[in-house]
């Protein structure tokens, strides 16, 4: 083994290796979630100058056949077009600008569409528009030139909504979320999820835009066939840190680390209300998930939570939350996922963070403490007559279990109690299983209890979290008593009756 060791790899030349036409699969395939993928089209919106932004859903009776996202921005030329819809594109970005990459129209859009269209116009040019089809891109980069009279036909259909003189409209067709069959109330159920869950994310993201009086973002739902509208809202801000009173009077206090090679990073800490019940505090994640560090770059949000490998999250932190707005020039300190869902830090930033103060002298570690004394402060004020229990496991909604763990002490070392739905005689409703620490529900009433609605591992929340509050006492004792088997028959036949009903119900069209 040589010890001979060379610091530069030499070369002997170089060679021009352009992508396989397959690389377009692998640029829809890095794992955009829905509501991510739209947010990153409606940053292209605000980097246009748009004013309003329209998300539309279209539909063809029971089926949702496209969907849309139109701004009334500045537009673009054909050139800007074939420079939007070519992978990695050059263009300059300004320093206040939300795209960095050039990847995000194209992977966005083709993580959950086979076709992407691209339609514009501006004040000086006349509409045009480039189509990807997935299946024409991966065999050779072939991009599509919308026909002239269509491209000018989907403006004109937004003409004044949101479209002026200029705009820009993204198609996406053979959307994948899309249900494969709409009756039977699909749609309108997925439309209902989706759109309430694109209507949280887009307000938490783009919060201190949507603040503004000249920026707003709709929500629309249309039949194609007969021009109705089925919903049209706007999205509010939803801003992480809008508490109604500090946690701590102390605070939001300015913490300041100074990072090498970055200079000054502001921390803005802020301890939550304790067991706050506004969308504010309770939408954007668990109790595990919210806590932390919540990162902007240029006024839009690209991360919401997370220690980054600083500190493990801990419920005892859960009022903790750190705003940070990014310098403009972060180099390797901080790294910006492709998504803008996440920043990947460095040890130098964690470094920082262990000296940071602020103007006082008081430390970023203290202001940590005093966020864990408000939360144990709050519990010792709320739960003292309350008696520790089993904890909640698989089954139930991580939202549920998250508000029984904050409003009940749980056992220590207690293995949780899980739900799940298994085939049983069908004299009974449920069975006890006391070795796996489970509550097992009849699978033969399933079907009536969701109504129609899809099953899953955390389905009928409700039903689950009654269960869990009439049956956790079973657990923690090591035998029943003759009242509580007493108990248990009795429940056992109210609960089968009532299934039944419910059964019967489904039955009679109720």
């Amino acid at each position: 083994m040589t010890t001979d060791w060379q610091f530069d790899v030499p070369i002997a030349g170089s060679k021009h290796l352009p992508p396989d036409a397959r690389y377009m699969e692998a640029l829809s395939s890095q794992g955009y979630g829905f509501d991510v993928a739209i947010a990153d089209l409606v940053d292209n919106s605000i980097d246009a100058g748009a004013k309003d932004v329209v998300i539309h859903f279209l539909r063809d009776g029971d089926q949702l056949v496209s969907l849309l996202v139109v701004d009334d921005g500045k537009g673009m030329s054909e050139e800007d077009l074939d420079i939007a819809m070519t992978v990695g594109g050059r263009r300059d970005y300004s320093d206040g600008a939300l795209g960095m990459f050039g990847t995000g129209l194209k992977s966005a859009s083709l993580s959950h569409a086979s076709a992407v269209t691209l339609i514009s116009t501006t004040k000086r040019t006349r509409a045009a528009g480039r189509r990807w089809l997935m299946e024409r891109a991966v065999s050779g980069f072939q991009c599509d030139i919308v026909a002239p009279q269509y491209a000018q036909n989907l403006i004109d259909r937004y003409a004044d909504r949101p479209i002026m003189w200029q705009g820009t409209v993204v198609r996406w067709d053979g959307v994948k979320d899309f249900p494969k069959h709409g009756g039977g109330g699909q749609t309108d159920r997925y439309l209902q999820r989706t759109i309430n869950k694109l209507g949280l994310h887009l307000g938490l993201y783009l919060h201190r835009f949507l603040a503004k009086d000249d920026f707003n973002i709709t929500i629309a739902v249309e039949d194609v066939s007969t021009g109705t509208v089925y919903l049209d809202f706007g999205v509010e801000p939803l801003d992480p840190f809008a508490y109604p009173v500090s946690g701590n009077p102390e605070y939001p206090r300015l913490f300041t680390a100074a990072v090498p090679h970055v200079g000054d990073v502001i921390l803005d800490a802020h301890i939550w209300t304790p067991k706050s019940n506004v969308d504010e505090y309770k939408a954007v994640g668990s109790v595990i998930d919210r806590q932390g560090f919540y990162f902007y770059r240029n006024d839009r949000l690209v991360q919401a939570g997370g220690w980054n490998n600083f500190r493990q999250p801990e419920q005892h932190l859960s009022l903790a939350r750190v705003a940070v707005n990014l310098p403009q020039r972060f180099g390797d300190i901080f790294r910006l996922t492709v998504k803008k869902s996440g920043v990947e830090t460095s040890p130098e930033f964690t470094t920082a963070l262990e000296k940071a103060a602020d103007t006082h002298g008081n430390t970023f570690l203290q202001y940590l403490n005093d966020a864990d004394t408000a939360y144990r402060d709050s519990r010792k004020r709320s739960s003292t007559a309350r008696k520790a229990v089993a904890p909640p496991g698989k089954g139930i909604a991580p939202t549920v279990r998250e508000t029984l763990i904050e409003e009940l002490p749980t056992i220590p070392h207690m293995d949780p109690i899980s739900i799940r739905w298994q085939k049983l005689d069908n004299e009974l409703f449920f069975q006890i299983d006391r070795e796996d620490s489970t509550i097992v529900l009849n699978q033969h009433y399933r079907t009536a209890i969701l109504g129609g609605r899809r099953g899953g591992l955390n389905d009928a929340p409700l039903l689950k979290s009654l269960m869990y509050i009439l049956l956790h006492q079973v657990f923690e004792k090591e035998y029943s008593g003759s009242r509580e088997k007493d108990n248990l028959q009795l429940w056992q036949a109210i609960l089968v009756s009532a299934a039944r009903a419910e059964m019967n119900g489904v039955v009679d069209g109720d």
